[in-house]
């Protein structure tokens, strides 16, 4: 009597590995894709939150936080947490706060109640660019110009004669910009 084993061919075990590995990528390729949505969103609405915050700043104090220099996500921070005036100034340490530091990162890991140097930073670990009145004799924008570099990390931060942004720049075509 001949016993007929069953078994897989070499042939029919590599058309699985490959079905199998086509379907792996295709996940894998899903989950980045769902992940740079998620941090899309989440770079939105912190900007939302953040625009929000410089509202109410500006109606606190008559003017938005004016800019000077490299540290514009430093100033930023400073006056939305209270320590900074309009013009730059230094405000009573216990000045309100005018957002939750909670519901942001800062990339430094510096505490932003007794560092300067503290930043709010976007989803991919980049500090938030913010702008007004630099340079304060030409600029016409009405308001400020704030945004994330976005998922490719790039961003070209001059800005157009008057203060307006460049999103058509190559480098500037994925950033995610505040509406003011």
């Amino acid at each position: 009597m001949h016993r007929s084993s069953r078994a897989f061919t070499l042939i029919e075990l590599l058309v699985v590995m490959a079905i199998l590995g086509v379907l792996a990528a295709v996940m894998v390729s899903a989950g980045s894709w769902a992940l740079r949505r998620a941090d899309i969103s989440r770079a939105r609405g912190e900007l939302a939150a953040l625009a929000t915050a410089l509202e109410r700043y500006r109606r606190q104090h008559g003017d938005y936080p004016i800019t000077n220099g490299e540290t514009r996500s430093a100033e930023l921070l400073q006056a939305l947490v209270g320590l900074r005036g309009p013009g730059g100034e230094r405000l009573n340490p216990r000045g309100r706060a005018l957002i939750d530091l909670g519901l942001f990162t800062t990339g430094n890991d510096l505490d932003p109640l007794t560092s300067e140097a503290a930043e709010l930073v976007d989803p991919w670990g980049n500090p938030y660019v913010y702008f007004y009145k630099e340079p304060p004799d030409s600029w016409r924008n009405s308001g400020f110009v704030l945004y994330s570099a976005g998922p490719d990390e790039r961003h070209a931060p001059a800005l157009l004669t008057g203060g307006y942004p460049q999103p058509d720049l190559d480098e500037n075509r994925d950033n995610i910009y505040a509406a003011p």
